[in-house]
């Protein structure tokens, strides 16, 4: 090959090349983008605003730190109701708990451990209250319904100091009755003349926390039911009862308590409360206990098996707890069920009568 053919051949390939750089860099530079809009269905853009949903961003104020990331703390809690029906039995006098049944406790001999552990070898303190916690379950005559939270009052057959002033109002037409609630310590009693003065603004029914009433005196009573309010005699909770004397007592020496349900539990329901102190005799301090149990177990639902899991009696300083059986002091079924038959024709007669 001769130079000059040479060096067209170079001058050509370098021709090209640059061509192709030149194409290159004008593709580059120069946005060739091909749009088209396509008309949308009827209603689509207005579907898709209504779509969009505004998310509003809550200031919270200070959460304390132990309220912080609550719901996942009582989810991951260890549950609160207690069967130990699946452990062994104890078979001698030292075993660990955690691995066995509770041992259930007659309830003196029960008392008795305390009173060893209040004595003044240890902590000294033979005049502590002595406290019973009673578990429940709260699930109603259906599985999605749950028993509402209830405060009552428990009668108790001896009196001890529960440290309240509680102030008590009775109303009869009978000067006897009158005089029964006085003696049982109510500190008004009368009749109509009484219910008058409440009219006319001359006593102040503020001044009192219970009321109490006799069926035969529920007529003229009805003109305070707007006052009363929630706090008018009524024969479920026991402030209208034909005998005064017993109504009397009950409020005014009785024990007060709550059951209350669980956060997450619902069905879990729990009750703290006393029955005396450690000095008191042991007897009685039993039927005081038998008076609570009885009590708690008229609010039981009309569903099959058991409304009170267990009782555990404890007294502090001490941190033992133990097992007492509360079946023993349970009415019979036959009994309870004509209670609470009488109890609800009597609520339909007061309603009738404030009709």
């Amino acid at each position: 090959m001769n130079t000059l053919s040479f060096r067209t051949a170079i001058h050509s390939c370098i021709l090209k090349s640059l061509q192709n750089k030149l194409i290159r860099s004008t593709f580059e530079t120069t946005n060739l983008i091909q749009t088209r809009e396509y008309a949308a269905r009827k209603g689509t853009r207005e579907r898709k605003k209504k779509g969009k949903v505004k998310v509003e961003i809550q200031k919270v104020g200070f959460i304390p730190h132990n309220q912080r990331n609550r719901e996942k703390y009582l989810a991951s809690r260890p549950k609160l109701k207690f069967d130990d029906s699946t452990m062994r039995d104890p078979v001698d006098d030292v075993f660990v708990m955690n691995y066995y049944k509770w041992v259930v406790y007659p309830f003196q001999e029960a008392v008795q451990c305390h009173r060893e552990t209040h004595s003044p070898e240890i902590y000294n303190k033979p005049d502590s209250d002595l406290l019973v916690t009673v578990e429940l379950n709260m699930q109603g005559e259906k599985k999605n319904k749950m028993v509402d939270n209830f405060t009552r009052i428990a009668p108790m057959p001896h009196k001890f100091d529960h440290g309240e002033e509680r102030s008590i109002i009775a109303f009869s037409k009978t000067p006897e009755n009158q005089d029964i609630a006085r003696e049982a310590g109510a500190q008004l009693s009368g009749g109509p003349d009484m219910i008058k003065q409440i009219q006319n603004g001359q006593l102040s029914l503020a001044d009192f926390k219970f009321v109490i009433a006799h069926p035969e005196i529920l007529p003229e009573l009805v003109v305070l039911r707007g006052l009363l309010k929630k706090r008018f005699p009524n024969p479920k909770n026991g402030t209208l009862d034909v005998n005064l004397g017993t109504a009397v007592h009950k409020f005014l020496h009785g024990v007060s308590y709550t059951a209350t349900k669980d956060e997450y539990e619902k069905d879990f329901g729990l009750i703290e409360t006393r029955v005396g102190p450690l000095s008191m005799d042991a007897k009685q301090l039993e039927e005081n206990f038998a008076a609570l149990v009885r009590d708690i177990y008229t609010m039981k639902p009309k569903r099959q098996g058991t409304f009170i899991s267990r009782c555990i009696l404890w007294s502090p300083p001490s941190p033992e707890k133990l097992k007492v059986d509360h079946v023993a002091y349970l009415e019979d079924t036959e009994s309870t069920k004509s209670k609470g038959k009488v109890e609800d024709e009597d609520d339909e007669k007061v309603e009738q009568v404030a009709l």
